[in-house]
């Protein structure tokens, strides 16, 4: 399934820079491409954090690079005015010449339509087997199986079982979570998947503009110093414990937690909570522990040891997996 993804995407290296909000500026994602592996845009990160109106941050990139880039496709119906702003920045995506994309959150079958009507492919965020047959239902072409050492909103399968429980589905699957380094990288190749998608190991690079407190965050943090908290999204989301998360806690008060599970009320909460981890990410990514806000990052913080150069770090796992010929 290697030679599937990369032909699917037209990557050299079987890894993507997953998509992160509020941490994908362009030059991270352009980084990421040139080198091979394949940086994936994040919109909301390009405009509301680092400034740049979705087709000009897009141009920014391939300015940089002529290489393949992706694009992230969040599809949950809960804020109608996000729906429609996403259905415009897909439409500016395709028109820009992306043609692989990553949804998640929703069904996938409007975005399958105008991908695959280009030529494009689209593979999907899922967290266990029920919702990837949903998603080929859909119509996707591949499968981001988010394990539960992932940052932000985690699985909670290991990445073996997970992937196991999907291996006869017929389309490639994407390991997202636990792989910090190059070791663990080899190790989601030798199981079975198809390639790799990172975040928080590049999050920690030269080329990520996050605050250098979010970056040493991530080096000096262990693995048990990842945290679920629902005080972010209302739904569990893995952060680094840092003294203010334990001051604060991990769980939602109780009045949001009835409100959540309630029929009517959820959709207003899910709003507020959406609302609500935009400012606060951004503020928290951007001006550091000064903030005394949430850093997200996942299990695989136990692999990284030093802020690097992107492109370093996709050519070290590249000759990783070729020593052990997987490539």
């Amino acid at each position: 399934m290697i030679e599937r993804f990369c032909a699917d995407t037209g990557a050299k290296v079987p890894l993507i820079c997953g998509a992160m909000y509020p941490c994908s500026n362009p030059e991270l994602i352009a980084s990421v491409s040139a080198v091979g592996g394949i940086g994936v845009v994040q919109p909301l990160s390009m405009s509301y954090v680092h400034g740049h109106e979705l087709r000009a941050g897009i141009r920014l990139i391939r300015s940089i690079t002529p290489n393949p880039i992706g694009f992230n496709a969040l599809i949950e119906k809960s804020v109608k005015a996000y729906e429609e702003r996403m259905k415009e920045w897909i439409d500016i995506a395709l028109e820009e010449d992306i043609r692989f994309f990553i949804t998640a959150l929703g069904n996938p079958r409007w975005v399958v339509d105008k991908v695959h009507a280009v030529g494009g492919v689209v593979y999907h965020d899922v967290t266990e087997r029920k919702w990837a047959k949903k998603a080929l239902d859909g119509g996707v072409d591949g499968l981001i199986c988010v394990n539960g050492d992932a940052g932000g909103h985690a699985g909670t399968n290991s990445p073996r079982a997970l992937f196991e429980s999907m291996a006869d589905l017929g389309v490639p699957l994407v390991c997202a979570g636990g792989v910090g380094d190059e070791a663990a990288y080899v190790d989601a190749l030798n199981i079975g998947y198809g390639a790799v998608q990172m975040g928080t190991r590049f999050i920690a690079t030269q080329e990520c503009l996050a605050h250098n407190d979010y970056k040493e965050a991530i080096v000096k943090a262990e693995a048990e110093d990842i945290v679920l908290t629902t005080r972010i999204s209302g739904v569990p989301v893995a952060v680094i414990k840092t003294p203010y998360i334990e001051s604060v806690g991990t769980k939602a008060g109780w009045l949001a937690r009835k409100l959540l599970q309630h029929r009517k009320a959820k959709h207003w909460m899910r709003t507020y909570y959406a609302v609500k981890s935009i400012v606060q990410l951004k503020k928290a990514s951007l001006k550091g522990v000064s903030y005394k806000d949430f850093f997200q990052a996942g299990k695989s913080v136990s692999g990284v040891r030093a802020i690097e150069p992107a492109g370093e770090i996709v050519r070290r796992y590249e000759a990783a997996a070729k020593a052990a010929e997987l490539l």
